[in-house]
C-alpha cells in the first residue's frame, strides 16, 4: 500500500501504468494503419480481434485500469505539488522546465476526454450519426464507419486535437517514465529524450494521418 501512500511509491505506480499505455498506443496503431489497405484490412483486423475476445477484454481491463490509477495519482500528485510549491522557486523552476513538461496535467485531461470521445464512437458506437452495416463478406464494415466519421471536418479536428495532447504529453512523459523508473543517468537521459521526442513524432504522424488523409480524400476511397 506504499506504493500509494508514499510520494516515491506513487510515481513509480504512474511510471508503470504510463509505460504499458504507451506499448497499448504502439499497438494500436499498427492495427488502425490496417485501413490503408483499404475495407478488408481494417475489416479483417476488426474480425481478428472479435475472434481473440479473451485476450482484447484483458488487455481493456489492464489498460484501463492503468488510465485510471495514472489520471488519479496524476491528480493527486499535482495538487499537493502546487500546494507545497515555495513562491521563491517558481522562476528557477519556470525556466527549467518546458513547454510539455509544465502543460502535463492539460494534456492529460485533454487526453482523458478523448479517450472516453473515442470510446463512445467506435467501442459502444453510441454517438449520434454513425453509419453501421457489413462489408461484402458480412464482417462488421469499420472501415466505412471510419470513413464516413473522419468526412466530417469537427470530428476530424477532435482527433488531431486528441493526438496533438498526445505528442505534447508522452514527448515529456517517456523520458520522465525511464527516469522514474531508474533507467537513466545523466548519459542516458538526453538520449531517452530523443527516443521520447521521436517515438511521440511517430504517433502524432501515424495517427494523425488517418484522419487528415481521410478528410482530404486521399485516402478512404
Amino acid at each position: 500500500m506504499r506504493l500509494f501512500s508514499d510520494s516515491i511509491g506513487r510515481k513509480i505506480v504512474m511510471a508503470v501504468t504510463g509505460l504499458i499505455m504507451v506499448l497499448f498506443v504502439v499497438g494500436h496503431l499498427l492495427g488502425n494503419l490496417s485501413i490503408f489497405n483499404g475495407p478488408d484490412g481494417i475489416n479483417a483486423y476488426a474480425e481478428k480481434l472479435h475472434q481473440l475476445a479473451p485476450l482484447v477484454w484483458g488487455t481493456r481491463v489492464v489498460v484501463g485500469l492503468s488510465v485510471v490509477l495514472h489520471a488519479v495519482l496524476a491528480v493527486q500528485i499535482t495538487l499537493e505539488n502546487s500546494a507545497a510549491n515555495p513562491t521563491r522557486y517558481a522562476v528557477q523552476r519556470s525556466l527549467k522546465a518546458t513547454f510539455s513538461g509544465k502543460t502535463m496535467i492539460w494534456t492529460g485531461l485533454i487526453l482523458g476526454a478523448f479517450i472516453v470521445y473515442h470510446l463512445l464512437q467506435f467501442t459502444l458506437r453510441v454517438t449520434p450519426g454513425l453509419v453501421l452495416g457489413q462489408d461484402g463478406l458480412g464482417r462488421f464494415d469499420v472501415f466505412g464507419m471510419v470513413v464516413q466519421q473522419f468526412r466530417i471536418v469537427p470530428i476530424a479536428a477532435i482527433y488531431v486535437v486528441g493526438m496533438i495532447a498526445l505528442f505534447l504529453h508522452l514527448k515529456h512523459g517517456i523520458q520522465s517514465t525511464l527516469q522514474t523508473l531508474g533507467w537513466s543517468n545523466e548519459t542516458l537521459l538526453p538520449r531517452w529524450g530523443v527516443v521520447g521526442k521521436t517515438l511521440a513524432g511517430i504517433l502524432l504522424v501515424g495517427f494523425g494521418a488517418i484522419p487528415l488523409l481521410i478528410l482530404a480524400g486521399i485516402a478512404g476511397n
